[in-house]
């Protein structure tokens, strides 16, 4: 999904202080688009933080109905240095990307798309879909592979039964399960159903952070509840959690070890220094725009770094104006 906030904000991420066994992050409301903006949930970034693992942004939607929300369709827009995770509760949507790939994303499957050096896609949710209810997350890539080739995998993750609940594991391992699905950097995800009552021990990697969104019921941990929209953090060390439901739940779980690099994220673009961003950024408007105005589906411009989404009839998303000051990196 596209960032198409008005004034993105300059996010520079980088390690953060201790902080308590269980820290709790609140979503901010963020609308996409115009009049009929689709609203989202943010949680990542925060001010309270920036990463989990390598996982850089995650807005949470629905359950939405389209005909008052007016549905998904993001046009063709760019990325770099990082990979796009679509998950969806219900509905369906239709993603298209310059590298020649054409998928549905559908409940309960996994759609992951490595932007590496750069890619440009677009989403767009179909006629079968009456409501839309998701999560869009990023994963920043690493040093060594951030500027590796364009990729996409598709992933149907089997339910896995647990005792009052179920489990779906669509990157990395829990609950005796393993995503074939390789990522840049070790990764956790997974959704979990809990039947309100059920009591679940999950094993953990000791190594990694690990965020718990809540998308609907309530969850106790640590002896706080959790609500919906609600982002728990785990710092490293817990090698279990017990979660307990109090409602019939559905939860995402996340993680992944300390990213241990600083990154500068701006708009669609993760990168590692100001220069860089507004490289990316003069790359996707020289590949767009002539003389200031948007070309189309931009099929007689050069493809450039970010190439060209074939038999897309939106317009490509002009980037918006970088702020009035240089992106800087703080450690």
């Amino acid at each position: 999904m596209s960032n198409p906030e008005q004034d993105p904000g300059v996010l520079v991420c980088t390690e953060g202080a201790p902080v308590p066994d269980l820290e709790v992050i609140e979503a901010r409301d963020v609308p996409l688009g115009g009049p009929r903006a689709m609203l989202v949930r943010r949680t990542l970034p925060s001010r309270q933080r920036s990463l989990i693992g390598a996982w850089c942004f995650l807005d949470h939607y629905g359950p939405d109905r389209v005909v008052d929300s007016g549905g998904m369709s993001v046009a063709p827009h760019p990325h770099t240095g990082l990979s796009t995770v679509s998950w969806l509760f219900t509905g369906e949507i239709e993603h298209q990307d310059s590298a020649g790939n054409v998928a549905m994303v559908r409940p309960g499957e996994l759609n992951l798309m490595t932007a590496g050096r750069g890619i440009s896609h677009s989403e767009v949710s179909t006629p079968a879909a009456e409501v839309l209810h998701g999560a869009q997350l990023w994963v920043a890539l690493p040093e060594a592979t951030r500027n590796c080739e364009p990729g996409f995998d598709h992933y149907v993750p089997q339910p896995i039964a647990l005792d009052g609940a179920v489990a779906r594991v669509f990157l990395g391992s829990l609950v005796g399960d393993t995503s074939p699905v390789a990522t840049h950097t070790p990764l956790l995800g997974a959704e979990l159903i809990l039947d309100a009552g059920a009591e679940l021990t999950i094993d953990l990697d000791e190594i990694f952070e690990h965020g718990l969104l809540v998308d609907q019921g309530a969850v106790v941990l640590d002896g706080r509840e959790l609500a919906p929209a609600e982002l728990g953090y785990l710092a490293p060390g817990r090698s279990s959690i017990v979660l307990r439901a109090t409602a019939d739940s559905r939860i995402l779980l996340l993680g992944g070890p300390p990213f241990g690099e600083s990154i500068v994220m701006w708009w669609n673009f993760v990168g590692r220094s100001h220069d860089e961003i507004v490289g990316f950024r003069d790359d996707w408007q020289a590949q767009i725009t002539r003389d200031g105005e948007v070309i189309g589906d931009s099929r007689d411009a050069a493809p450039g770094r970010f190439g060209v989404v074939a038999d897309q009839p939106l317009p490509p998303i002009p980037a918006p104006p970088l702020p009035n000051a240089r992106l800087r990196e703080r450690r």
